[in-house]
Order: C-alpha cells, then structure tokens, then sequence
C-alpha cells in the first residue's frame, strides 16, 4: 500500500510541475492585463484613432474645422474655486446667469478633441517647466490651463505662486508651482515678444516709445530652459493703440521706421523671433507652438460696441479673415526647426457669446476681446493637451 501511493504520487508529480507552470504563465497574462487597464484608465485620450494626425492636421481630420457642440458635463472647473482664475473674467460670479457660453465643446469634422485629462498630464509632465509667453489672451490660457490641472491635485495648497503674488494684468512674470509633481506652469507677459523701449533722441515729440522689431525682449532669456513653450502675440498691434494712444512707433537698428506699418512690422518682429528660436531653442528638449490671434466681436461703425450673444452663431461673418494670423501662418512654415501652431482663429470666430462683456469687474467698460473663464480658453489648452501627451 505504501509503494502504491509513493508511485502514484510519483506519477502526479510531472503534472504537478505542468500545473505549476500554467499558474505561473496565468498570473503573469492576469497582471499584463490589470496593467493594459490601469493604463487605459488614466490616459484614455491616448486611446482616440489618429489624434496625432488629427492634430497635425496632415491626415483626414484637421482639427481646426469643425463647430461648438453644447456638452452638459462642461465647464471642466469653477473659477471661483480656482485662486489663479482673474476675478475680472469670472463672468459667473461678475453676475452672468445664464451659464451656456462654458458648456460649449470644440467638434472637429471627422474626429474628436480629447478631454482634457489632469491627472495624467500632471504625472507624464511630473519634473517638466511649462512656460507661456505672450499678451493677455496667453495669460487667460495660462490660467485656464492652471485652473484645469488643479482638479487632478488633492492637495490644493501644494499649489502656488513662487513670489507670492495675486494675479494682475502687469507682473511680467507669474510662476505656478505643483509641487506634488515638480511641475511649474509659468507666465511672462510680452506683449510684442520684441523690446519695447524708450524713443531715441532727436525723434520727433510725438513719438514716446519704439518697438525695437529688430530686437527681442530683453527678457527672452528666461524662457529657453523650458520643455514646452507657447507664444502668442497680436492685441497690441494695431494703428490706434500703437501710434495714437502710445505714440509708439518701429525701430530697426538706429532708424526709426516712421513710415513703416503695422502688418510690416509685426511680419519683421516675427521674423526676428524666429531666428532667435531658431538659434536658441534646443528642440530635442522643448516643444514650441505658437496660437493664432483670436477673432473678438466688437461691432459698430468705429468698432467700439460689445454685444454679446445668447449662443455660438452657426457663421463666422467673415471674422475668421485675418492679417495678423495669415503672417503668424507663412512665418511658422518657413522656420527651420518644429513649431506647431494652434490655428483657432476660424474656431474663435464663432464665439460672439464667449466674450467677458460687462461681466467683468469693470462692467462700465464691455470687453469683447477677452473670454469667460471658464469658457472658450479650454478648447486651446484641450488642443495643446492633445499634442503633448502621446509624444511623452
């Protein structure tokens, strides 16, 4: 009896190693897949077909054509739970009641926009410097993009401004520190990204500054350490503001360009900053992008009314036209390293109910160039989020 049992026991123990192997292959198959699906879990916009082709608009689906579609699970945050938010485009709490202009999505033809994910952008971005550069509408990026990756923080005071300051229209530098992930989303107000500076001697009284559009800011240097870089310029340039309210005018070298005007010099200041990125910019690290001016929606014989509307309007009434953005267009192409550019003005164009209007903390003065927040800004920071991820 005992011999019998040691020879079956003999016998099982070929199967019992079989056993041991399929159990061993099983739970390796078994944590694969409880990888594959936390991976689907946290990055699940990776998971739309061909949005990298979408975005680079080279395939059958260019993101920068489509139409606003109302989303109930829109607005992404509540500014006023944001302490990086303006309260001057806060339009909810400046008492604009009606709520739809943040439930409005971007559709592209053909495709979709990713959802802004925060949590997955915080850890693949986790030790990264994100710098934005530019004028007022960068700064409502800026802040929407702040405002956007604060739902994926838990602590919410590991989050904060580096020198302590509040967020205004003049600092030249605001800087955003997360630092859970190491992360910093920085600010730098250049409105012309070329010198600004005082008129050379002997130029005539009426002109008080120049633009040296042959020269960068004198604060470009602080945005080359960077790994990823967005720029934006265009609502300072225009004849009223530039000759008549600032009695600014261009400068090439030593000669100002009295004559010079103000497409011309907007082509030469972009021209400039191309070659400095060009010359500058390592690119195996930092990925730069430049966004089109935004349409606004003034109206009126001079341009001076602000009426904005209930809903996004099914046409662009031709506000998708124009100069500023078509030079920021031949600039980009020609330039020799990779700049990705952020074409919104058609998709702005349709955004008549977007705008601050009277919901500002100046309601005396309508505003129909800046944007609710939260609101239209999203779109862009979901079309930067959707270039970004998959290449890291």
């Amino acid at each position: 009896m005992s011999r019998f049992n040691w020879d079956i026991h003999g016998q099982f123990r070929p199967l019992c190693a079989s056993c041991n192997r399929l159990i061993t292959f099983a739970s390796l198959i078994y944590f694969l897949l409880a990888m594959a699906l936390g991976y689907l879990y946290l990055f699940p916009v990776i998971q739309t077909s061909g949005i990298l082709e979408s975005i680079e608009s080279n395939g059958t689906c260019n993101v920068f054509e489509g139409s606003w579609i109302y989303d109930e699970s829109y607005p992404l945050y509540n500014a006023s739970n944001c302490p990086f938010a303006e309260p001057g485009w806060n339009c909810w709490a400046n008492g604009r009641k009606d709520g739809d202009y943040a439930k409005w999505r971007w559709k592209p033809k053909g495709c979709d926009l990713p959802r802004f994910n925060a949590r997955a952008f915080l850890e693949k971005f986790c030790g990264k410097r994100v710098v934005f550069v530019g004028d007022s509408l960068g700064r409502a990026q800026w802040e929407s993009f702040i405002c956007l990756l604060m739902a994926g923080v838990e602590d919410k005071k590991s989050v904060f401004e580096v020198s302590g300051h509040k967020i205004t229209k003049t600092i030249r530098f605001l800087g955003v520190r997360f630092s859970s992930f190491n992360l910093s989303i920085d600010f730098y107000r250049s409105v012309f990204l070329v010198q600004h500076g005082p008129s050379p001697r002997n130029a005539p009284k009426w002109v008080k500054r120049t633009l040296r559009v042959d020269m960068m800011d004198d604060i470009s240097k602080e945005w080359i350490d960077s790994d990823i870089l967005m720029f934006n310029s265009g609502g300072w340039w225009t004849n009223d503001r530039l000759f008549h309210k600032m009695g600014c005018y261009f400068q090439v070298g030593n000669s100002l360009e009295m004559g010079m005007p103000v497409t011309a010099g907007y082509r030469r200041a972009l021209h400039t900053w191309a070659s400095w990125a060009e010359t500058m910019i390592n690119t195996t690290r930092t990925r730069v992008f430049f966004k089109t001016f935004e349409a606004n929606h003034w109206s009126g014989k001079n341009w001076n009314t602000c009426e904005v509307t209930a809903r996004p309007s099914s046409d662009t009434n031709g506000r998708e036209k124009n100069e500023l953005s078509d030079i920021i267009v031949e600039v980009v192409k020609k330039m020799r390293i990779p700049v990705t550019l952020l074409h919104v003005r058609k998709m702005s164009a349709f955004r008549g109910d977007g705008h601050v209007g009277r919901w500002s903390d100046n309601p005396s003065k309508p505003d129909c160039s800046h944007w609710c927040l939260p609101g239209v800004p999203e779109t862009w920071n979901e079309l930067l989020f959707s270039f970004l991820l998959p290449l890291y």
